[in-house]
């Protein structure tokens, strides 16, 4: 598997690689001054000729980083999920997409594309997230909670049954969501 970006989050998703015993190749950052990452040697600027075969992920915490960046690369994409994550198998993860160390993601929940599933965080049983999205740490999405693309459901945030939140809102940590949010909407 090849990494894009060299920052704190690539650490984690090498911790989930490596805990599922899969060997991370290589990380691609345009800027980054590093040689090596945990021992992942940082290749510089990406490019498809890099190991063409090798999956990829986009390694970087910013949802709108993360789309720009799946625009431009032309590798396939891989998940990441941690050996302590449970994923259920009647869930559907989309390509690209991490879950970190007790993540819950249970039956028919529908995760999108390069989607942060961190730390606890929780995922009921039919929920639809969208693409993009990144469930903070301790984060709950009760049952059948629609979640719109790009949208960061922050630290400990709870999500309420049936409730449906827009694109590219943002859920601030500690919030309890009750309601429906719309696009670009924001809940402290």
């Amino acid at each position: 598997m090849l990494l894009y970006g060299a920052g704190g989050h690539a650490k984690v998703i090498i911790e989930c690689l490596h805990s599922q015993g899969q060997r991370t190749q290589g990380i691609f950052d345009d800027a980054s001054m590093l040689h090596d990452l945990l021992g992942v040697q940082v290749l510089g600027i990406y490019s498809l000729n890099v190991l063409p075969e090798a999956k990829l992920i986009i390694a970087i915490g910013n949802n709108r980083v993360r789309e720009q960046i799946s625009r431009m690369v032309q590798h396939q994409f891989g998940v990441a999920m941690h050996r302590l994550a449970y994923c259920s198998e009647y869930a559907k993860v989309g390509a690209g997409t991490v879950a970190m160390q007790y993540t819950v993601i249970q039956p028919d929940a529908r995760i999108g594309q390069h989607c942060i599933i961190n730390t606890a965080a929780v995922v009921e049983h039919d929920c639809l997230v969208g693409d993009f999205v990144h469930i903070a740490p301790n984060a709950t999405l009760c049952g059948h909670v629609e979640v719109g693309t790009g949208t960061l459901i922050g630290a400990g945030a709870v999500v309420t049954p049936c409730v449906k939140i827009g694109q590219w809102a943002t859920i601030h940590a500690g919030a309890s969501v009750t309601t429906d949010v719309p696009d670009f909407g924001v809940v402290r």
